[in-house]
């Protein structure tokens, strides 16, 4: 039987050990927290072998029967934040709404499905993104098809598909012009705007201000706008904004409501009846406990006002309010799991802990110098006594998980757990040194389900092509 450990019921010979990263808002309902502000699962418990419990499942044992490292993400976690995200537009904003799930978060078809199922639509960035949210049981009319360089297949998908295209550029604009001047129904589209707006956040997740590779510049309105209103293939019925990602600010979604209802009015004189506001998303999460994001509930209803508030000033009608989260729907509601591998100790500099994956898996510490926490997931009581560097397997010096980890002595073999992995983890995985990616279970209630299977050996020379002329003979292959 698991024990949930709440601040208040961790011992005090246990405050100093995994335990504590448990810690969350004391006393509150499980499933009333708001995911995004947990570092660990709403179902995270630990169970009387003191092992790291997620849905019911012990961690150290999924590795046992799936391997590792793995991928563990909680569905209930997942659900509460879609649900908490649909339940506050629906408490605070008086007109329509819709919550996409920003899927280049993670694409697969089992987390597409659970946002179908909870009332989502998806938001896609490729060719691929798309095909997996309709497999899935998205329905195109609340499909999104977002993207800087979208190619005349994925364009001409679009179009078969009749999902919505939200317009990146004057390229793309003018393609899609072309494509539907013939058609008998109009595409249905959005166009996507850079507002200016600035928001503390690392530089290569910035995508609201001016030098943005993405949306077009505000002084191009008039022409976008005078250019799409004489295109009868292209229904345009709404904008799109979206000022970045691992934002903790409310003030900035506030600012941006104004800045996009006024361009509603742009609109307006080219007879563009614009129905629908996409303000993106940007909701940041705990990587660690010092990390403390707003909640889903507060976000939403910052940004309801904010639309509300532009448009009774421009005495303008509610449009269709959409917002696009990602990071904050699935980020903590995985784990990923590692197998301790080999150590090395520099005297007088630091030791290293080796893992059984690294940045193949999870190339966002190398690539944004994103921070983690670990947990002892064998060892949930076992006092952190040790500082590490825990290192990934990869042939590649920059290949660090955690650069200052508190942790137990590690021991060959063990298992330990790293929070927060939901998102931009599995969907920027790769095969670096031809490691095969890892697979990925859904738990809850005690079952785990196996949603990405582990890539093989043969699955990574797969896609080769060995022409006749380099063909080794069974001679020299022996």
């Amino acid at each position: 039987m698991a024990k949930i450990v709440m601040v208040s019921a961790i011992p005090a010979d246990q405050q100093n050990s995994s335990y504590r990263y448990l810690t969350v808002n004391g006393g509150t309902s499980e499933m009333s927290r708001s995911p995004n502000q947990s570092l660990l699962p709403l179902t995270a418990e630990v169970n009387q072998q003191e092992h790291l419990q997620v849905g019911g499942c012990d961690v150290p044992a999924l590795v046992a029967r799936f391997g590792s490292p793995l991928y563990v993400l909680d569905e209930q976690s997942l659900r509460t934040a879609c649900r908490q995200y649909r339940q506050a537009f629906e408490h605070y904003y008086p007109g329509q709404a819709l919550v996409l799930y920003a899927s280049k978060a993670w694409s697969c078809l089992a987390v597409c499905a659970i946002a179908t199922q909870e009332g989502l639509g998806i938001d896609v960035v490729s060719a691929g993104e798309l095909v997996t949210a309709l497999q899935a049981g998205a329905q195109p009319s609340q499909t999104y098809f977002h993207g800087n360089n979208k190619s005349m297949a994925e364009l001409q998908l679009a179009l078969e598909s009749q999902c919505r295209v939200v317009v990146d550029n004057w390229y793309e604009l003018r393609c899609l012009a072309q494509l539907t001047a013939e058609i008998a129904a109009p595409l249905t589209i959005l166009l996507r705007l850079t507002p200016g707006i600035e928001c503390h956040t690392h530089d290569y997740i910035r995508t609201g201000h001016i030098d943005s590779k993405f949306g077009f510049d505000p002084d191009q309105l008039e022409q976008v706008f005078g250019f799409v209103s004489q295109q009868p293939g292209l229904r345009c019925i709404g904008l799109h904004a979206h000022i970045g990602s691992q934002i903790f600010e409310l003030q900035p979604h506030y600012d941006l409501a104004a800045v996009m209802v006024s361009w509603l009015q742009t609109a307006a004189r080219y007879g563009l009846a614009m129905e629908e506001l996409d303000i993106g998303g940007g909701l940041g999460i705990r990587y660690t406990e010092a990390d403390d994001p707003p909640s889903i509930e507060a976000w939403v209803k910052t940004v309801c006002q904010g639309v509300v508030a532009a448009c009774e000033a421009s005495q303008q009608p509610l449009p269709r309010l959409l917002c696009e989260p990602g990071r904050s729907l699935i980020g903590t509601a995985c784990v990923t799991a590692y197998t301790v591998g080999s150590q090395k100790t520099v005297p007088g500099i630091r030791s290293y802990v080796a893992v059984d994956g690294g940045m193949s898996d999870n190339p966002r510490p190398i690539t944004y110098q994103s921070v983690y926490r670990v947990l002892a997931a064998s060892r949930m009581a076992a006092p952190l006594s040790d500082t590490v560097t825990l290192a990934g397997k990869h042939c590649e010096s920059g290949d660090v998980v955690i650069t200052s980890a508190q942790v137990p002595p590690l021991i060959a073999g063990e298992v330990i757990a790293i929070p927060a992995t939901g998102a931009y983890n599995y969907s920027m995985a790769s095969n670096y040194n031809r490691v095969p990616r890892p697979a990925a279970v859904l738990v809850g209630g005690g079952d785990a389900h196996l949603i990405i299977r582990r890539e093989t050996l043969q699955d990574l020379i797969r896609q080769d092509c060995l022409p006749d002329a380099l063909g080794v003979s069974s001679e020299e292959g022996t």
